[in-house]
């Protein structure tokens, strides 16, 4: 089954860490280029980070120098630290695969998505 699955979201305070977890089957994980996502109530979806299929890793001007995207290709997983957590990075945030090997920041080109994992960042 082709599917993306998240994890790891939760509650923190102000200044704390969380990692998430995304971990890809049904299809060739080391050919693409994966991201993450986030999105409040309301709003369209945000990338937050991508790390294209040869590790090339970009970030959003919000999740720089604080969040690292990484990727296991052997595990077929997806990673996205976070810390020096702030409350307006409270969101779900979603694992998403872009139709290709090199990153997008529109949305609309990832074909595949996650369920979402949530966070919550109290002040």
């Amino acid at each position: 089954q082709v599917q993306l699955v998240e994890s790891g979201g939760g509650s923190v305070e102000s200044g704390g860490t969380l990692t998430l977890s995304c971990v890809a089957s049904g299809f060739t994980y080391s050919s693409y280029c994966m991201a993450w996502f986030r999105q409040i109530p309301g709003a369209g979806r945000e990338g937050v980070a991508y790390i294209e299929y040869d590790g090339t890793t970009i970030y959003a001007k919000a999740a720089k120098g604080r969040f690292n995207i990484s990727r296991d290709n052997a595990k077929n997983a997806l990673f996205l630290q976070m810390t020096s957590l702030k409350p307006e990075d409270s969101a779900m945030y979603y694992c998403a695969r872009a139709s290709g090997s090199r990153y997008y920041t529109d949305p609309n080109r990832y074909t595949l998505w996650g369920q979402g994992t949530e966070v919550i960042v109290s002040s």
